[in-house]
């Protein structure tokens, strides 16, 4: 495609990137907010409902509290086919397991398809966000 190159596209997907956070906050520190929420780098709120963060805590151990990072970053990239997503990070992954009935495998990350997408985002529909990326790896 004439002047469709890498550059182009890296910027493309930082503007779909623009609603993520500055910087994501623990769910101790949000349970510990009277209005939860993250500052996107595009300067908007985000709220999270106190009824998903309830129910996160319900999923983890309390030491735990303070490792997890909220919103739960669900990444869309086509590195890992059409309709697949991941999430990564050992707490992150360990609550989407949980919430989609998937066997422990050890990983720190977990694949999940569009179904399972859908189930995760109607059960944790402000406690997680899109994310896009792009790799020249294919």
């Amino acid at each position: 495609m004439a002047g469709f190159d890498d550059k182009n596209i890296v910027k493309i997907v930082q503007t779909l990137n623009k609603h993520l956070p500055v910087e994501r906050k623990t769910l101790l520190t949000l349970l510990n907010e009277d209005r939860p929420c993250v500052q996107g780098r595009d300067k908007t709120v985000h709220r999270i409902k106190r009824e998903e963060l309830a129910f996160i805590a319900k999923l983890i151990p309390k030491a735990d509290y303070a490792k997890l990072r909220l919103p739960i970053y669900i990444e869309l990239t086509p590195d890992y086919g059409r309709g697949i997503a991941k999430v990564r990070g050992k707490q992150d992954s360990e609550i989407v397991r949980r919430i989609l009935g998937k066997e422990k495998v050890g990983s720190d990350e977990i694949l999940i398809y569009r179904d399972d997408v859908r189930k995760l985002r109607r059960k944790l529909q402000t406690a997680t966000q899109y994310t896009f990326s792009y790799s020249t790896s294919f």
